[in-house]
């Protein structure tokens, strides 16, 4: 049974940091591409951080700068470390699993995802 347990989320401040992690059973991580959607209620999931098999990361615009996603195929665990907090960055934040042959393919879309956790919420006060 494939799982993704996120953890991390809280209540920060604006101008805050906070990390989150995603924990993975049951895939063979290697072989995934990794992403971090967040998502507010009434609105679709909207990517915030991908990376490759291979490492490389992809940011959209209202990341870029700010986020950063890792990962440790070690401990089958990807990372966001999310700097720089605004209120327009509460949601709710869900990690997700691609399976991907190339090595260097970001997976950009939620589409293209196949697994999904539950999410954790992150919340950031003015």
């Amino acid at each position: 049974q494939v799982q993704l347990v996120e953890s991390g989320g809280g209540l920060v401040q604006a101008g805050g940091s906070l990390g989150l992690s995603c924990a993975t059973s049951g895939l063979t991580f290697s072989d995934c591409a990794m992403g971090w959607f967040r998502q507010t209620p009434g609105n679709q999931r909207e990517l915030v951080a991908a990376i490759s098999r291979g490492g490389s990361p992809y940011y959209p615009d209202s990341a870029q700068g700010r986020f950063t996603i890792s990962r440790d195929n070690a401990k089958k665990t990807v990372y966001l470390q999310m700097n720089s907090l605004k209120p327009e960055d509460t949601a709710i934040y869900y990690c997700a699993a691609s399976l991907v042959s190339w090595w260097s393919r970001v997976s950009t879309t939620a589409l293209e995802y196949n697994h999904w956790g539950q999410g954790t919420q992150v919340t950031v006060s003015s």
